[in-house]
């Protein structure tokens, strides 16, 4: 199971709490998936209430709220103080958008509130792209967990860049890396682990599905068999075929 900043989660499948059709449905799917973590976001806690929050303890994962809609590091930074206050973890998703139509992250704004919420002892989960470069000074803002994203927010196109996300995980072998954006099926989670990633957050595909509750068992179906895959080592890629029959002892016709 994966570990992050030094906490063992119990599922691969990080899950948020947005967009489904009630309270009821939102506690049915968390069940059926047995996702690890709940990310929430402020502005929803803020306008939920109590009765929201009371809703997200009973589900008894562990809690990762974000700072989803701020654009700049000030915002961000002061969300992310209000959430620790509000919801008592130092764990904080970080996003920073830098462009509202793909909800693209503003990678340089990224780095700036990573490096100052690290300083006051946040465990930061940046929501970021695959850039190495970006990664990297990530890692050294005090991040030791990252987030690219496999497509834009809420798209469903899967992994969008798989030559980019591989060579991340080879890049930062020993990185806990998530994940975060763009799933919308089973088989885009299955193949984000099969990469080797440690972990997936998603939240439209299944808070939007037609049955929320049977897609969430899906999708950690998939993560699990994913993350099998993966430890089983599987066969390289070939453009040419080669006979998976032996041909020894065959017999031949006169």
């Amino acid at each position: 199971m994966p570990v992050f900043y030094g906490k063992s989660i119990s599922s691969p499948l990080m899950l948020g709490t947005a967009q489904y059709p009630s309270p009821a449905i939102l506690a049915a799917a968390f069940s059926a998936s047995g996702a690890g973590v709940a990310t929430v976001s402020l502005r929803r806690e803020s306008g939920g209430g109590q009765d929201f929050l009371r809703l997200i303890e009973k589900l008894d994962v562990a809690l990762l709220p974000n700072t989803a809609g701020c654009h700049t590091v000030k915002e961000a930074v002061t969300t992310a103080q209000m959430a620790r206050e509000l919801l008592r973890t130092n764990w904080i998703k970080l996003e920073v958008i830098g462009h509202d139509d793909l909800l693209a992250p503003d990678v340089f704004a990224l780095v700036e509130a990573a490096r100052e919420l690290s300083s006051q002892g946040f465990r930061v989960f940046p929501y970021c792209t695959e850039d190495l470069s970006v990664c990297d000074r990530l890692l050294r803002a005090g991040c030791e967990v990252l987030m690219p994203w496999g497509a834009p927010i809420g798209s469903g196109l899967g992994l969008n860049n798989p030559l980019g996300l591989r060579a991340l995980r080879a890049a930062f072998p020993d990185v806990p890396l998530v994940i975060d954006a763009g799933i919308g099926r089973p088989s885009h989670a299955a193949a984000a682990m099969e990469m080797g990633f440690d972990a997936v957050l998603l939240n439209t595909a299944v808070a939007k599905a037609g049955d929320p509750v049977t897609m969430a068992h899906a999708m950690a179906q998939a993560l699990d068999a994913g993350r099998a895959a993966f430890l089983a080592d599987p066969i390289d890629e070939r453009e040419m075929a080669t006979p998976s029959t032996p041909l020894i002892g065959k017999a031949f016709l006169q």
